[in-house]
């Protein structure tokens, strides 16, 4: 795959008072080895600000509240999960399941639309970088409405 030009990309960012936060797991190759998306949603409009790859460990989580710095977020809506707690700030993070509606939704819908996210199919990835690329593919084309680079 080839870089994209920077000339070609436009990149609007805007203030979002509210997102959901969460993390959705999958597998590579066996059950065992886990692999996790982390997202974030806009709490009003429901759309995709950022996701993240990775394990389920604090610097992943860091790595998406970097991305989500630009948006000046002060509302975190999640689940009660360590991560949050440890590295939200107490006046910002909103913990339940009440406000997590739309992210939980996008789960769902991932999980029908890539088979690979399925908690029990026979559809799997066998490598870490085709999981990367089938599920940052599907976020970068479906959810943040922008083109794939080509190859």
């Amino acid at each position: 795959m080839s870089a994209l030009n920077a000339r070609e990309v436009e990149v609007v960012i805007r203030r979002i008072e509210e997102a959901e936060v969460d993390e959705m797991w999958s597998f590579v190759g066996k059950k065992k080895e886990q692999r996790w998306l982390w997202h974030a949603v806009d709490h009003r409009s429901g759309k995709v600000l950022a996701y993240v790859l990775g394990a389920r460990k604090d610097k992943v989580f860091l790595q998406l509240k970097a991305l989500l710095e630009p948006f000046g977020i002060r509302r975190f809506h999640t689940d009660g999960w360590g991560a949050y707690t440890r590295h939200l700030d107490v006046s910002v993070h909103y913990p339940g399941k009440r406000n997590t509606q739309k992210i939980e939704r996008k789960h769902l819908t991932l999980r029908t639309r890539i088979k690979r996210l399925a908690r029990k199919t026979i559809c799997f990835s066998k490598s870490t970088k085709m999981h990367d690329i089938i599920i940052g593919g599907f976020c970068c084309k479906d959810y943040l409405n922008s083109k794939l680079p080509p190859d």
